[in-house]
């Protein structure tokens, strides 16, 4: 009976634990697929180069059998000719040999393909352990493994039987042939009939390979846990990465408030939002935005404005288009240019009002801010976290 463990695996392995399982040396493989790829290599192999393969032993028996009466009893000679007889043999079979080769390399990649693992051949004492061995004899594994030989045995039997019972008449004359005819015909029903057995070791190998696979991805399946977990490995904690953000967000809010200082003017609405331009003749095509916020972000902005004397100009239309449609460090768009122009203009009026004296200049109204780029006060669900950092003390100066 499958123990609660099993019961909970019911997600399919991800593709990190298929990685691991086949670095471990665990992949499908299928014996009955191995042995027909090697029964049909040798039979077939040995059926196709019969003739030059029975053309080349028949010459090396030739040799070895013609010999003097002088090279009977020369003992060296004997050892020699024996030699020369089996480096023959070997090279007459040495096509047979390799095409059995071929098919004994090539079929496990058929399934689960080409695998050298060193972790295989680790010891691993849990193997000696008769408990777990008798454990795995009585196993639900145990029967299955036992029906599938039965199985096999009926299949490859019962199609060998067929294909002898099916010669039972050519057998049976083979006894009123002449001795070179009866030989040759019964050497075509005895390839024949291992043909057909070779034959039937495909069908269990079809039957065996779904089964395999099948087997594998069960063993590989992992609980629902074990799939967060996983998870939580390969794109990291939650949480930390919500901490990671915000620490982000953090660092990045105190570069923007150090630009303040800096900045030429800061726009506002004049509470919800606070937009911080900067222009440098000579150096930049278009007046940036060096910073931006709402609600206590831009409060800290116009803060710092005010504690280091930068103009504070009320726009409402002109904050709120900036804010939404520029983002730091980047130029304003060509549409907000008449409007940008004319704050700066009056923010240099007002620099030399402060050096010079002579008459206030009066903060522009009106500003031509094109109705499109004007969201009103809707803030985007990324600018909530803005108040709750500001809350955490996260943008202190």
């Amino acid at each position: 009976m499958a123990d609660e463990s099993n019961l909970d695996r019911t997600e399919a392995a991800t593709p990190r634990r298929r990685e691991k399982a086949r670095e471990d040396g665990q992949v499908a493989r299928s014996r009955e697929l191995a042995s027909f790829a090697l029964l049909a290599a040798g039979f077939y192999g040995a059926w196709l180069l019969a003739g030059p393969i029975g053309g080349h032993l028949r010459s090396m028996l030739r040799n070895a059998f013609t010999f003097d009466r002088a090279a009977a009893f020369d003992t060296h000679r004997m050892v020699a000719e024996a030699g020369s007889a089996g480096a023959d043999g070997l090279a007459a079979l040495a096509p047979l040999l390799a095409l059995t080769g071929v098919a004994a390399l090539c079929a496990p990649m058929a399934l689960g393909g080409w695998l050298i693992s060193s972790k295989t051949f680790e010891l691993k004492f849990d193997r000696l352990n008769p408990i777990v061995g008798f454990g795995r004899i009585f196993s639900i594994q145990g029967p299955i493994q036992l029906g599938m030989s039965i199985a096999k045995t009926l299949v490859v039997g019962g199609i060998g039987g067929f294909a002898i019972w099916r010669s039972k008449d050519a057998l049976l004359g083979l006894a009123t042939q002449p001795l070179d005819v009866a030989l040759a015909d019964a050497l075509h029903l005895i390839a024949v009939c291992c043909g057909t057995t070779v034959a039937g070791m495909l069908v269990v190998a079809a039957l065996d390979v779904p089964y395999q696979l099948w087997q594998h991805n069960k063993k590989l399946r992992m609980t629902k846990e074990e799939v967060k977990r996983e998870h939580r490995e390969n794109e990291g904690d939650p949480h930390v990465k919500g901490r990671i953000r915000q620490q982000q967000r953090a660092l990045a809010r105190r570069r923007m408030m150090a630009a303040v200082p800096g900045a030429d003017v800061v726009v506002t609405n004049p509470t919800h939002f606070a937009v911080a331009l900067r222009y440098t003749d000579g150096e930049m095509r278009a007046p940036k935005v060096v910073a931006k916020g709402v609600n206590l972000v831009a409060a800290r902005i116009r803060e710092l404005a005010a504690e280091h004397g930068v103009p504070l100009l009320e726009a409402p239309p002109l904050a709120r288009a900036l804010y939404h449609n520029v983002e730091l460090e980047r130029e304003i768009p060509g549409s907000l240019y008449a409007a940008v122009a004319e704050v700066l203009a009056w923010v240099y009026q007002l620099k030399r009002f402060r050096t010079e004296g002579g008459a206030v200049p009066v903060a522009p109204v009106d500003l031509d801010v094109p109705a499109e780029l004007d969201k009103g006060t809707r803030i985007d669900a990324g600018d909530e976290h803005e108040e709750a950092d500001e809350a955490l003390g996260g943008d202190a100066a």
